[in-house]
């Protein structure tokens, strides 16, 4: 699918969901100068995307033109998603890009670690239990010995365990542990080969109302270690106010439903001091500290250029500055300092690209190859302004394609060239790194330590175009990029990517079977190199049969493909297996598929990983045959309904009517319909009706804030936030004789093992004397909750409300999710 691209011009701000170039306006130019002149960093600490205050980040970034970054510890992998239905590993790459997309906005920069979110956890030992905390903190001192930040502030509290999610107090305990450790040469001795220690001056807890139970309690707080700013500063230059800029940064977390209305006025921010000396400026976290080229040997002379270069500087040529930028870049290239060398020379050649209006580009013929395909790349080089540029060569990375053309770039005249570049053999797929090799449920596997920290991938396939401006040598790297016109928006952008040469992709990740009947699994394998020839292999396993074994494969056309098809035999009794298929060739054995996510806000990303088929043999039995499911924010229950052999229709809920329901067994709503589908709010009253006039309603988890009508069940049903997050908490039955736990299938503790992540969310906390509660289950040190399981007759009908984590479990193929699902469905039947 072909991205949209979009672009809104807001007074400096390009916002773009594909790989266009940044092209800065004499106003983007002036605002980096000015963050050239100042030598001060900040680093907030929280545990996923979306926890950042993006009014700081802004804050700091815009108004005291501090290099600013947020270090996020998780990914978001165990959340929820709004936009589509990845979940786990592919939402974390989708909010990882949304945490890029939002920082491009606010001016920050991006860090993660090596902790996966694992979903919701209620306490910090909990969380440090399944993460790996030394590797974890291992992370965090890391990335302060490399950012090497004068402050850090923590969004959460270290000193509440308990009082919210696990992984927030984590985030916060670590940023703690790891402020002390950073600078002690005797912790995480192994980092010392490529990074110094380094002591952070202050580290702070940003506080709020919230966190003191209310604006009361907070007015009444000691305040003697408080530092207290006004963020909502106004930015002529960018015709927009810091409240603003940082409501459009943080509602690039898509995912997650957090589109934000800017505001304008004063907006006060409060940050506690927990470590180092108290600032005597208590509006200037920096108080004390010199952020002036002062700072560093050397910098002196340096100070005094750019200081002119910013009282100079003319909006209407930006050119003008050239000649004393290159000389700050010839001193910068002198210091010292390895730290600040590298970090103002990325700043300042950044400007001297951009006020030299030079556009440097590098176009692949295509969008994806695989190892060892040879490209054509469309070089283009152009200089806008007056100096004097020359264009010494264009390296082309990997393999090291050079072209030399030494040529002079005249003012608005452009130099084009196709070069030929063929990729290695052995070129690294583009892939997240931190998915390249399996993990555990609470971490990556990142060997490499140069990559820790890193929010995507370093960049593999790039030019470097070395270049002479007014005599003075300077390379730049642009990434390869693939570029076409789209007949709707025009020019537009997509990331290069190097793929395997044949994929398989399987038409479905599980199949589920209920009976001694097989089922066929298909297999379509794409080529991506002509003359693709080979042996398709799906071999058995225990006592599952598959036939044929093999099949002989031959796509001649590159782009090609073939569709296979295995039957699968399963055993008699219950039975999980899990299969890779392969395809041998006389060279190379491939046994990876490509999964592509393509939203139209965030570049285009794929998952390469190796292809598997999950099988399941259920003891299962159903009633019923047909099924009314209408979408909520997400999820692969309707393909679930199907695996169990159930016909499902996707309805629109703005047409149903309990007529039209009455032909199906039951009616299914995805999690969060009633958040998210404003026809419910009135719909509802035909769903009801349905379930008076004999149907079967089945409601999965919504939250309890945001609903679209507080009536969301024909009887009075109150949800909570209650939820048991240990996937291994024992279930107990209130009533162990109902019938949702015995027919068709009689349910038992074996049920309930092997589930995923969490049991489940959102549960009801109050409800009327119709409903009924089978089943009661909580965390350890916890009451016991019956809220997760509701049903009720209503008329001659049922109405069940579920917050148990089904949309997670079925993807995972978690045999006693499917008989529960399907004891639900044949309720009454």
């Amino acid at each position: 699918m072909r991205k949209i691209l979009f672009t809104l011009f807001l007074l400096g701000f390009t916002f773009s969901n594909a790989q266009a170039p940044e092209k800065w306006s004499s106003s983007d130019i002036y605002s980096e100068i000015q963050k050239l002149n100042f030598l001060g960093s900040v680093l907030y600490v929280a545990a996923h995307p979306d926890d950042e205050n993006t009014r700081l980040i802004s804050h700091f970034s815009n108004e005291v033109n501090a290099r600013t970054a947020y270090l996020s510890l998780t990914r978001g992998d165990g959340g929820q998603n709004l936009v589509g239905p990845e979940l786990r590993e592919q939402l974390g790459m989708i909010r990882t890009q949304e945490l890029l997309a939002a920082r491009k906005i606010d001016g920050g920069e991006q860090f993660f670690t090596r902790a996966n979110d694992f979903g919701y956890s209620k306490t910090p030992s909990e969380t440090l239990e399944i993460w790996n905390k030394n590797e974890v903190l291992s992370d965090v001192v890391w990335i302060i010995r490399k950012f090497r930040p004068d402050v850090i502030i923590n969004r959460f509290d270290h000193r509440t365990p308990g009082s919210t999610h696990g992984h927030h107090t984590s985030s916060a305990m670590l940023s703690l542990e790891a402020f002390e450790m950073a600078g002690d040469a005797s912790k995480f001795q192994d980092q010392l080969e490529l990074v110094g220690t380094y002591d952070p001056k202050r580290l702070f807890f940003n506080t709020s109302p919230w966190f003191y139970g209310g604006t009361e309690a907070f007015e009444e707080a000691d305040k003697s270690r408080f530092l207290t700013f006004d963020t909502g500063t106004y930015f002529p230059m960018k015709g927009l106010s810091n409240p603003e800029i940082a409501s459009l940064s943080r509602s690039q977390h898509k995912s997650q439903g957090f589109g934000s209305t800017g505001s304008r006025g004063k907006q006060m921010e409060y940050i506690e001091l927990i470590k180092g000396e108290m600032p005597t400026d208590e509006t200037n976290i920096f108080d004390g500290i010199d952020t002036s080229w002062n700072r560093i040997q050397g910098g002196k002379e340096i100070g005094s250029i750019l200081t002119k270069v910013q009282e100079n500087f003319d909006f209407e040529d930006p050119s003008k500055i050239l000649p004393e930028l290159l000389k700050a870049y010839h001193l910068i290239q002198d210091l010292q300092d390895k730290h600040w060398r590298e970090i103002k020379t990325r700043e300042i050649k950044d400007i001297i690209y951009a006020s030299s209006g030079l556009y440097l580009e590098a176009i692949a013929d295509r969008a994806s190859v695989t190892p060892s395909e040879e490209v054509t790349i469309k070089l283009e080089a152009i200089n806008r302004s007056a100096a004097q540029v020359k264009l010494i060569s264009v390296e082309l990375v990997p393999n090291n394609t050079t072209i030399e053309p030494a040529e002079n770039l005249d003012n608005n005249s452009s130099w084009n060239e196709n070069l030929e570049f063929r990729l290695p053999e052995n070129a690294d797929f583009t892939n997240p790194y931190w998915l390249k090799s399996e993990g555990s449920i609470g971490m990556y596997l990142v060997d490499d330590q140069n990559l820790r920290g890193l929010p995507q991938t370093p960049l593999q396939n790039k030019a470097i175009f070395k270049l002479e401006i007014n005599g003075e040598p300077i390379t730049f790297e642009k990434p390869i990029l693939y570029k076409f016109n789209d007949p709707v928006s025009g020019e537009t952008y997509e990331n290069f990517k190097v793929i395997p040469k044949a994929e398989l992709n399987l038409h479905e990740d599980i199949l589920v079977f209920n009976s001694s009947e097989s089922k066929t699994a298909e297999i379509t394998i794409q080529a991506n190199q002509a003359d693709l020839s080979g042996t398709l292999k799906l071999k058995s396993e225990k006592d599952w049969s598959i036939k044929p074994a093999e099949f002989k494969v031959n796509i001649a056309p590159k782009g090609g493909t073939q569709t296979f098809k295995f039957s699968i035999f399963p055993p008699e009794g219950q039975s999980e297996i899990t299969l890779n298929p392969v395809l041998e060739t006389e060279n190379n054995n491939y046994d990876q598929n490509v999964i592509s996510i393509d939203y139209d806000y965030i570049p285009g990303q794929n998952l390469i990983q190796k292809s598997k088929l999950e099988m399941v043999k259920l003891d299962i039995k159903k009633k019923g045959e047909i099924i009314g499911y209408i979408a909520g924010a997400g999820d692969v229950v309707p393909e679930a309904i199907r695996q169990m052999g159930y016909k499902v229709d996707m309805l629109n809920p703005s047409t149903i009517n309990a007529n039209s329901l009455k032909k199906y067994d039951a009616v299914v709503l995805g999690i969060r319909s009633f958040n998210i589908i404003e026809d419910l709010k009135f719909q509802k009253k035909q769903l009801f009706k349905y379930v008076e006039e004999g149907g079967n309603l089945i409601v999965q988890y919504n939250t309890n804030r945001g609903l679209v009508t507080d009536q969301i069940a024909p009887f009075n049903l109150q949800l909570s936030r209650d939820r048991v997050t240990n996937e291994n908490a024992e279930v107990g039955f209130n009533l162990p004789e109902h019938e949702l736990l015995n027919s068709p299938n009689k349910l038992g503790s074996s049920d309930f093992k092997n589930w995923v992540q969490e049991r489940g969310l959102y549960f009801a906390d109050s409800w009327s004397a119709e409903f009924e509660a089978p089943l009661y289950m909580n965390d350890p040190n916890e009451e016991p909750s019956s809220g997760s399981l509701l049903v009720a007759r209503y008329g001659k009908g049922y109405y069940i409300y579920t917050g148990l984590s089904f949309f997670r479990q079925f993807p995972e193929a978690v045999p006693g999710a499917y008989r529960l699902f399907a004891n639900m469905i044949s309720l009454g039947k």
